[in-house]
């Protein structure tokens, strides 16, 4: 015989995997499209992607150890990288020369996005530490000491994409 905790163990189980299973349903269906509408602004919002490096390697030993994550980890990953490149794009930007719609609709698919990933993480799973201080560092290294320039912009743009392209590839291997 159940008692009331079993009762509301067992619906907390249930939800949990309805939630898993329509986010899984969600990044299988709707996540590529909206990651191509977003990738395809940031193309159209400027002119070329700068050939310039950034003064700050790119991640790449976490997004392979993020490869061999669980589901759950692989969702917290996607959601905290996306959040970070808003935080990013919340600065600043009054030498920006880019598209002012493209950038904005560029923000508003990410922003949904966001939404959508936020909605399949639980609030209690801690951020990726080293992913946090990635970014924090490329805003330290580029924009402010830059200071917010046309050029250190277009440096984040191009780590920007660098970043959705990988993402993209991360989504495609979940399911």
């Amino acid at each position: 015989m159940y008692t009331m905790q079993s009762w509301t163990c067992i619906f907390l189980i249930i939800c949990s995997m309805q939630s898993v299973c329509h986010c899984c349903d969600w990044i299988r269906h709707h996540y590529g499209h909206l990651s191509a509408e977003y990738l395809s602004l940031l193309d159209q919002m400027g002119g070329d992607i700068t050939k310039q490096d950034a003064p700050v390697f790119f991640p790449t030993s976490l997004y392979r150890h993020i490869d061999d994550a669980e589901f759950e980890d692989k969702v917290r990953f996607l959601k905290e990288t996306i959040y970070q490149i808003t935080k990013l794009f919340d600065g600043n930007m009054k030498s920006v020369t880019w598209d002012k719609k493209n950038l904005d609709d560029f923000l508003n698919i990410l922003e949904r996005q966001l939404e959508n990933l936020n909605s399949c993480v639980s609030p209690a799973m801690k951020p990726e530490r080293r992913l946090k201080r990635y970014f924090k560092k490329l805003n330290k290294k580029v924009l402010r000491k830059m200071n917010y320039s046309a050029q250190a912009w277009e440096l984040i743009r191009k780590e920007t994409k660098r970043h959705l392209q990988r993402l993209d590839i991360l989504a495609a291997q979940m399911y």
